[in-house]
């Protein structure tokens, strides 16, 4: 539920192109009604003003949760990314942690059941970029550094790849551009180096002295095997050769200027 009323209020405020015509061969008008069935079980629509059925979940344009939206980009030494801040407490808005770092979402796994992720860490999972691997969906990782989290342990993720919006308490930095593969920065981090993040600033940064940065050869990697052939994996190699970056959008289709 809850759809008209965010159409309704997008609308209200000009954030939709009202005209475009839909399926109804109408504008997106009738999206702002609440469908309803009539006494003879036909389907119809309330036109009235459509009221939030719960404000902790739904909120309108005039009282938002937050004055600056739930994402953040952030810049530094090591690319661009975004962070999800809507459920992230306050205390990680400013957070530097040593680098725990991985090259698949399997290894990671591994470490936190060995008890070598017990720490204040940021884990960096590099090599799950569009170009890599198609960007997969990294949700085995949530429930893990929540429970991590929930030991009193400072945890946070640095990737490529991607997360769900619903990744909860968790401070997720993702979609980090320009991914490992293509020599972006995460290549470059050490086990150990410090990454903090700097929310408020929007800044990102491996806490690096400068020179040894520029002197770091970055890591290669060819993608795995496994991660080429079986469930029509072959099938899309010619896309992932000639996807462009996730701050790009991670198209294979090019547009002149």
């Amino acid at each position: 539920g809850g759809v008209a009323f965010v159409m309704q209020e997008l609308l209200a405020q000009g954030l939709l192109h009202r005209e475009v015509t839909t399926w109804l061969n109408n504008d997106l008008t009738e999206y702002a009604h609440t469908p309803q069935l009539n006494n003879q079980q036909q389907l119809s629509w309330k036109k009235e003003v459509v009221e939030s059925g719960n404000a902790e979940i739904l909120r309108s344009h005039s009282s938002p949760f937050s004055e600056q939206g739930g994402l953040r980009i952030l810049k530094g030494n090591l690319g661009q990314c975004v962070v999800k801040l809507s459920a992230i407490d306050a205390s990680y808005w400013q957070f530097s942690a040593p680098a725990k770092v991985f090259s698949s979402q399997e290894s990671v796994l591994q470490a936190y059941q060995q008890g070598l992720l017990n720490q204040n860490c940021v884990i960096v999972l590099r090599f799950q970029g569009p170009r890599a691997n198609g960007m997969p969906e990294l949700h085995k990782l949530v429930p893990m550094i929540a429970a991590l989290m929930d030991q009193d342990h400072r945890v946070a993720l640095l990737t490529d790849g991607r997360l769900s919006g619903a990744s909860g308490k968790i401070l997720a930095a993702i979609h980090c551009s320009p991914e490992a593969i293509l020599g972006g920065p995460l290549a470059q981090i050490h086990e150990g180096d410090l990454i903090q993040f700097d929310i408020e600033a929007c800044q990102l940064n491996a806490l690096v002295d400068d020179a040894i940065w520029q002197r770091r050869i970055p890591l290669t990697q060819s993608v795995p095997e496994s991660e080429q052939w079986g469930c029509g994996r072959e099938l899309f190699a010619c896309f992932r050769a000639q996807v462009s970056s996730a701050d790009e959008g991670a198209t294979v289709f090019r547009f002149d200027d």
